[in-house]
């Protein structure tokens, strides 16, 4: 399979951070954050408290702003780093303050704040019942375009992923909403004794066969429709969820991850690529860049690979571990025990 001369992490990077600047005005010009942490730690509890924000927009500040080195973790309390007491506090001789509320009335800045005080996404999923990203993905025009855009993103990421991980031993890939298949059709042409599925709900399970046959894998992988919500299918011993578990919070991420232990075999393996966030969510500061993207527009965020590893632990998997790919993304695979 053919790989790029250059790195395009950058380029991608500049599309997943565009977000995190008006997380960063709407915290100083609208909530005082800086003002407000200066006079003493505080809990993640107290900052939504105090702040009037909920806790997964608040979660995503935090990590943002620790992996800016605004802010440092100490235990289970959070301070000013010298950096933001120096420019970002109200008193400071060399406050940027004023600087950063020249941004204040930017649309996006103020839907940022709606964010941090409602937790509903400003974009797909505006309405109350938070699932509006999904139904816009029902539409055949919404469809096409998304999974255009995530298949251009992973003609680059896939075959890195599928390079990274030992699938030996594994007959039967189901690639659960994947897309245009772009990451099974890398894993299957690496991996010659495997074949694939992958997993979508209708109108994008037919852009996904079109996208198979067009990839010149219809041999080897093909698509089936279903809900991950519902139930998964058996008959597959690997299960593949490439930047999905991102899109939804975290009582939907467990469910799926219940779903698919409940439809692995024993010895069966989860692999789980994404953008993490490290154990200590402080970083690495694209991913935390990354995060804020998603937080404004879906129900989810990027996870902390401990978050993860507890979720697959919760829904019975064993054995997580990390595996670092390209463009500040990894994989986390774990196994159903026999």
């Amino acid at each position: 399979m053919d790989t790029p001369r250059t790195d395009p992490a950058d380029l991608l990077r500049c599309r997943d951070s565009i977000y995190a600047g008006d997380l960063v005005v709407a915290a100083t010009a609208w909530l005082g954050f800086f003002d407000w942490l200066s006079d003493s730690p505080a809990r993640a509890s107290d900052v939504c408290d105090s702040l009037e924000i909920t806790e997964r927009p608040a979660d995503v500040m935090l990590t943002l702003l620790c992996a800016m080195k605004l802010i440092e973790r100490r235990g289970d309390r959070f301070q000013l780093t010298d950096l933001s007491r120096e420019f970002l506090t109200t008193n400071s001789r060399w406050s940027l303050g004023p600087y950063f509320a020249t941004m204040r009335e930017r649309p996006t800045c103020k839907d940022m704040l709606a964010v941090l005080r409602t937790g509903r996404p400003a974009s797909w999923g505006s309405k109350e019942n938070g699932h509006e990203w999904a139904k816009a993905m029902e539409r055949e025009s919404v469809a096409q375009g998304f999974t255009a855009a995530m298949d251009g993103r992973g003609a680059y990421l896939a075959p890195e992923l599928a390079s990274r991980i030992d699938f030996g031993g594994y007959s039967f890939l189901l690639d659960i909403a994947g897309g245009s298949g772009v990451y099974s059709c890398a894993i299957a042409a690496r991996n010659e004794f495997l074949k694939a599925a992958v997993l979508e709900k209708p109108p994008v399970d037919a852009i996904t066969r079109k996208s198979i046959a067009e990839q010149g894998m219809a041999s080897r992988v093909s698509a089936v429709a279903g809900d991950m919500f519902r139930e998964i299918p058996p008959g597959y011993d690997i299960h593949l969820l490439s930047n999905c578990l991102h899109d939804w919070g975290e009582s939907a991420v467990v469910r799926i991850l219940e779903n698919c232990f409940a439809s692995l075999p024993a010895g069966g393996m989860i692999v789980i690529h994404d953008a993490h966030v490290d154990e200590g969510k402080t970083g690495p500061l694209p991913v935390a860049e990354y995060s804020v993207l998603l937080m404004y527009s879906t129900e989810g965020k990027c996870y902390s690979v401990g978050e993860i590893r507890d979720m697959l632990a919760g829904a019975g998997f064993v054995d997580a571990t990390f595996i670092p790919t390209v463009a500040w993304r990894s994989a986390i695979t774990a196994k159903k025990p026999h």
